[in-house]
């Protein structure tokens, strides 16, 4: 499908990172509506897409050709605690927009996760069976599924640790580090045994909106190139912002954290994206060139 300023596209669950960055390369190339059950920003309309009549209704109004189902809960806390509306958030609403999509013949495209993956192997390919170990892997998991069989005209792809849309959007590891130097931290405790591949939103969005222009429908992997641990994206952050000599890390592994962040998760989350690559369709850059483009671009004002 070309894209042009005629095609109908619906996004939802625009307020957050992944949405932003969609929005801003979508608005002024397509007919674009944007929404979310937070009204964080001006171009956003409200829909819950976990209630069946009221995204119908929407769908009815609008006849989007593509919808870019965006919504769900990542916080693996309160996905744990919140297994109810886990699933009916990131897998109700996901067959929500399945029967939907189908009714109006538009193209679906799911956003996944590497948390899928149960971590026992080195790293992932798009052929790799999942298994997860938390609820926010199984809800996600769930959804893949169901758009699988159900679907023909569908792209899921699967991403890595997100990074992108600054310091009002990111609730990411990345804002996380960068709170705390602006607070005036000067030692950073940051785990080493977790292993995974960064995954900038702006490369992402541009990757899939090329994809939506090909009509090679499936599941992909989708992050950026090369893989880290947490403790190397917090040295490359240090090194970019010229903090090296200034603040220490200090690696230690998950027991650490294990109070606050209780949910199982994958020693590693390291995918590699082999379908785009043998599509000659992958456009992501190296993580790091990734991680210095977004803190230029998003934390110039911030520290």
């Amino acid at each position: 499908m070309k894209l042009n300023k005629t095609t109908k596209i619906l996004i939802t669950g625009s307020g957050g990172m992944l949405g932003d960055a969609f929005y801003n390369f979508l608005n002024n190339k397509c007919n674009v509506k944007a929404t979310d059950i937070d009204i964080n920003t001006e171009w956003l309309e409200y829909l819950d897409v976990r209630d069946f009549e009221e995204y119908k209704k929407m769908i009815k109004a609008f006849k989007p050709e593509i919808i870019l189902h965006l919504a769900a809960l990542t916080d693996l806390e309160y996905c744990e605690k919140n297994i109810e509306n886990t699933y009916l958030t990131n897998t109700t609403s996901v067959e929500n927009a399945v029967i939907l999509a189908n009714s109006i013949d538009a193209t679906l495209v799911y956003i996944s996760t590497a948390g899928i993956f149960d971590g026992k192997k080195d790293e992932y390919d798009d052929w790799d069976l999942p298994n997860p170990i938390n609820v926010y892997g199984r809800s996600k998991y769930m959804g893949e599924i169901y758009v699988e069989k159900n679907m023909d005209k569908y792209f899921v792809f699967r991403a890595g640790w997100m990074m992108g849309s600054g310091p009002k959007k990111d609730k990411k590891f990345i804002q996380k580090i960068m709170q705390q130097i602006k607070e005036g931290k000067k030692q950073l405790s940051v785990v080493d045994d977790k292993l995974g591949t960064p995954t900038y939103t702006y490369d992402f969005a541009k990757n899939v909106i090329s994809m939506l222009e090909t009509d090679l429908y499936g599941i992909y992997n989708l992050v950026c190139d090369q893989d880290c641990s947490r403790f190397d994206v917090a040295e490359e952050i240090l090194k970019i912002l010229e903090l090296e000599k200034e603040i220490n890390i200090e690696k230690v592994n998950s027991d650490y954290f294990a109070e606050e962040y209780f949910a199982p998760r994958p020693a590693s989350e390291k995918l590699v994206c082999s379908k785009l690559r043998l599509r000659q369709n992958y456009l992501m850059n190296d993580w790091k060139l990734s991680l210095k483009e977004y803190l230029v671009q998003s934390y110039a004002d911030y520290l």
